[in-house]
Formats: structure tokens, C-alpha cells, sequence
């Protein structure tokens, strides 16, 4: 991560726009390089200005922001994304954790809990525990879930029993070092251990990793 962290922002209410970008101006290792009105504009400003993390909104008039987390997590070398929603659970916010979004933040978040979440995905660590995404998936009907359960388990019977026994400590949301210290690896191992994880289940991010554990039934 470099020393400047860059930002986009996409948002259709130019309100919003200029708050976040007022906010995050005045933090010394944040540097918005960017705004956008809608998700069309996104690829473009993606590829002028490379920023770190994107700030996006779901609702848009004319590309969602469901839609343009997906084209963009699809591409490699992506920004990480921030979902940006006025809702606890909503069944769009799930859908673009699933394509690969890092987490959520609601548009109410107080400033500096907007700046650690922003500094946390620079990072690399997602914004995303296991009692939101249970909570997201409960608003998913049961004939989903069950779909799910059944390509999520198929799709861990991938991982050798120690690759699933890491997949599971991630989607409770240890830290690699908690990770390491439960299953007697070091940190280093750990973060191999994940990054094979990823490759095999062809996923780009933990947060993909922990809603798998979750639809397969895993967490308690």
C-alpha cells in the first residue's frame, strides 16, 4: 500500500459526493482522485486515475452500483470496493459482496469510523463480520439458501481438510495471526494457505471466502 491512499466516489446524490469528499480531504493519508454520478462513468475514471478503493453506491438511475461492482471485480488489478447503503440488509448488498465488493458502509457512518474502514481495506482486511453476513443471508429466501448450501459445500470439498479448516477461521473473521495462533502455523503460512484457498475456490477476496463458509452451513 502506498503512503496515499486513493479514492473514487460514486454516488447520484451530489450532496453525498460533496460530504465524503469533504471528509475524507481532510485526512492526511486519503486523497479523493475522483467522483462519479452514476456506475457508467466508473470504468473510465477507473482506468485514468487507478484509485485504491471505491466508494460506491447501490442505487443508481442508470448502472447500479450492484452492476458496476461486478464489471469491475471482474477485472484483474480491480480496485477494492466499498458498498455505500442506507440499509442494514439488503438483498443488493449481498449480491455485490458476492461479486467481490470488500464490504458495506452505511451512508450515516460517523467520519472516522469511514476513515478506519477505508484505511482496514487498503490494507487488505475486509469490513465484514460473520453476524452481518448471516444477517444479509436471512433475507434470502430458503429455497436460495439451500441452492447455495449445496454449491458451496461441492465447491469446499476443493480444499484439503487444513485449506477448509483456514476457509472456516476466515469466514468467522480471524485475523491471519489469531488464524495462526489456533491452527499452531505461522503467519506466513496462514497467508499461503489463503491465497490457495482463493485460487482454488476462484474467488478474489476474504469476504467471497467467508460467504461460502456461511451458504455451506459451516459457521455456527
Amino acid at each position: 500500500m502506498s503512503s496515499s491512499i486513493s479514492v473514487l466516489i460514486v454516488d447520484d446524490d451530489a450532496l453525498v459526493r460533496a460530504g465524503l469528499s469533504m471528509i475524507l480531504s481532510g485526512v492526511g493519508d486519503i486523497e479523493v482522485v475522483g467522483e462519479a454520478p452514476d456506475g457508467d462513468a466508473v470504468p473510465a475514471l477507473v482506468s485514468r486515475h487507478r484509485p485504491d478503493i471505491v466508494l460506491m453506491d447501490i442505487r443508481m438511475p442508470r448502472v447500479d452500483g450492484l452492476t458496476a461492482t461486478e464489471r469491475l471485480r471482474a477485472v484483474a488489478g480491480a480496485p477494492e470496493v466499498i458498498v455505500l447503503t442506507t440499509f442494514h440488509a439488503d438483498a443488493q448488498v449481498l449480491r455485490a459482496l458476492r461479486a467481490g465488493a470488500a464490504g458495506f458502509l452505511l451512508k450515516d457512518t460517523p467520519p472516522v469510523d469511514l476513515v478506519a474502514a477505508i484505511r482496514k481495506v487498503a490494507a487488505g482486511e475486509p469490513i465484514l463480520s460473520p453476524a452481518v453476513t448471516r444477517q444479509l443471508i436471512s433475507h434470502v429466501s430458503e429455497t436460495a439458501v439451500d441452492s447455495r448450501r449445496d454449491r458451496a459445500r461441492k465447491l469446499l470439498r476443493r480444499l484439503s481438510e487444513r485449506e477448509r479448516e483456514v476457509a472456516v477461521a476466515v469466514g468467522q473473521g480471524k485475523a491471519n495471526a489469531d488464524i495462526g495462533a489456533e491452527l499452531f502455523m505461522s503467519v506466513a503460512t496462514v497467508k499461503a494457505h489463503v491465497s490457495r484457498v482463493l485460487t482454488k475456490l476462484e474467488l478474489n477476496n476474504r469476504v467471497q471466502v467467508a460467504l461460502l463458509v456461511q451458504d455451506a452451513g459451516m459457521l455456527t
